[in-house]
């Protein structure tokens, strides 16, 4: 093969893995990446920047960030990613091939090793709390690492701790691959890291944990915890390095040729099958698919496949109860209990976004801005939330907080994909008449409560109804009363209130599901038989024995 054909050749394998990749975030996993763009805010402001060089690894942060932003349109953000994959594996080949003694290794062998770190990177993406950064630090130790190799040690002294203060710890990595392309003589280099990490920790960066500063830094949103993942990738790629140094035989050159092969082939089928979780993807997915409203979508793959927990059951009812299907469906999908329509506050970063969600359609603007602030406040890396921000921006307009909301506005206006939206809302909130008017902010201050008040969430059912007291339109309100009452197996309370969906239901006749509970109600023997109800009722039973 001439060196033109095999240059063409490598130049083609490395576009199908790019395209790979593509595919596989558009495709397959656009709710992750919504998922990533939603817990930062980047902003396009001198404050931010110089705010993120503050901090070791400030700069892989920066720009991890920056890329992160453009997730918010799935399919760029797809390619991005994808382009950052190809990088990586063009860098990694490139210092592969530049590694003494190289003319001794088959450039077919250095090819196929040089696609193992960016499928288990795709693998170890699978972790949701893995951050861009990563990647942007592991690309950043590869280029780095190149362009030093015409250099001797001594610039090394420098090079070391600017690169740990802009990209991490990931300097291990660009440190190791120094060592192997100078030989062991130079691995005081090694220690030089370990001296320049200590100094920094006991001189700027003494807020942080030393696990943190030494190995982890802004790589992983959850403090002091390290995958094993993130420590195997750039190990891996130093004893490829070191493999890239072995003087083989022609039969030796086609066996590990073979090997990688196979090796590449295996863990490209285990990363998308082992590393991506299915029921926590398909919860993602459904915060995905209600963020846009797609809430169709959310009915048709539950009735495929749904996850038996509360904040599914939630996801799915307000999907129900925004295309008017509740009262008929409820009961044949799954219910987890009383939580099924509103869950109580979890501490975390995600289980309160079904429930804050439903808040805002059902009118409960308070409550709504109150869980999406918690949501914010619970993100582990204390990264500020676009979309949270937006929501807590809504909730002001809709009670009247002009000035408080123009505060969050203005950072929204130093985005790029939340901009356009915060010079409109920003517009519109300079006349009360147009906040009236607006579709969305003035049915919600039609239906909101007007009065300020306090409710006990074991009681939810109850405020519910006040809500449809005090706007009967709000039909929403009504259905999850009625599901309330329901799901708590409160039947009397529920036949009392049948007069009310007659009245101000909005139904031609009564609705399936309402009807199978009339009917069981009916039975001499109480509720049995085999309607989705008289199911979930004896489930209920059958787990409180169990407790």
């Amino acid at each position: 093969m001439t060196k033109a054909a095999g240059s063409f050749s490598r130049a083609a394998f490395t576009l199908m893995l790019v395209v790979a990749v593509f595919l596989f975030w558009w495709k397959g996993y656009p709710h992750a990446l919504s998922y990533q763009e939603q817990y930062q805010l980047f902003l396009f402001d001198g404050g931010y920047f110089s705010g993120k060089l503050q901090m070791a690894g400030g700069l892989a942060d920066y720009i991890g960030e920056f890329l992160t932003q453009f997730y918010f349109i799935p399919w760029l953000g797809a390619l991005l990613l994808a382009v950052l994959f190809g990088l990586l594996q063009h860098l990694f080949y490139r210092l592969l091939r530049k590694l003494p003694p190289s003319s001794s290794v088959p450039s077919s062998f250095l090819f196929v090793l040089s696609f193992l770190p960016p499928v288990l990177l795709l693998w170890h993406m699978g972790d949701e709390n893995v951050m861009l950064s990563y990647a942007v630090a592991l690309c950043a130790a590869l280029l780095t690492a190149r362009l030093m190799m015409r250099t001797g040690w001594w610039a090394d002294l420098l090079v070391v701790p600017l690169f740990y203060w802009l990209f991490g710890p990931m300097v291990w990595l660009y440190a190791a691959l120094r060592v192997v392309q100078l030989g062991w003589r130079c691995a005081w280099m090694l220690l030089w890291v370990l001296a320049v990490e200590w100094l920094a920790y006991y001189t700027v960066l003494g807020q942080w944990p030393l696990e943190t500063v030494l190995l982890t830094m802004c790589y992983y949103r959850i403090p002091m915890q390290m995958p094993v993942l993130q420590l195997l990738i750039p190990v891996l790629m130093v004893l490829i390095g070191l493999a890239g140094r072995l003087s083989l035989s022609r039969k030796g050159n086609m066996m590990v040729v073979t090997g990688g092969v196979i090796a590449v082939a295996v863990l490209a089928w285990l990363g998308p099958t082992k590393g991506y979780d299915r029921e926590k993807y398909e919860l993602i997915r459904q915060d995905y698919l209600i963020r846009n409203e797609r809430w169709n979508e959310v009915i048709e793959r539950a009735q495929r496949y749904q996850v038996r927990t509360p904040f599914s059951s939630v996801s799915v009812n307000l999907a129900l109860g925004m295309t008017r299907q509740l009262a008929d469906r409820m009961f044949d999908f799954y219910q987890s209990g009383p939580d099924a329509l509103i869950m109580p506050r979890f501490r975390d970063m995600t289980s309160d976004l079904p429930s804050a969600e439903a808040f805002w359609r059902l009118g409960l603007v308070n409550s709504a801005q109150r869980y999406m602030f918690d949501i914010q406040e619970s993100i582990l890396n204390a990264k500020k939330s676009g979309r949270c921000t937006q929501r807590i921006v809504e909730c002001m307009i809709v009670n009247g907080h002009y000035a408080t909301a123009r505060k969050h506005l203005a950072l929204l206006k130093k985005s790029l994909f939340y901009r356009s939206w915060a010079e409109q809302a920003e517009r519109i909130m300079s006349k009360e008449a147009w906040v009236n008017t607006h579709p969305v902010w003035g049915r919600m201050r039609k239906l909101r409560f007007k009065n300020d008040m306090l409710f006990s969430y074991p009681e939810l059912e109850k405020v519910f109804g006040l809500l449809f007291i005090n706007n009967p339109e709000n039909t929403l309100a009504l259905d999850y009363m009625m599901g309330q009452l329901l799901l708590k197996g409160n039947v009397n309370d529920f036949m009392r209130y049948m007069s009310w969906v007659q009245q101000y239901g909005g139904y031609r006749s009564m609705p399936v599901g309402y009807r199978n509970v009339v009917e069981g109600v009916q039975q001499p023997t109480g509720m049995v038989g085999s309607s989705s109800y008289a199911r979930y009722v004896k489930q209920m039973k059958t787990d409180n024995e169990n407790e």
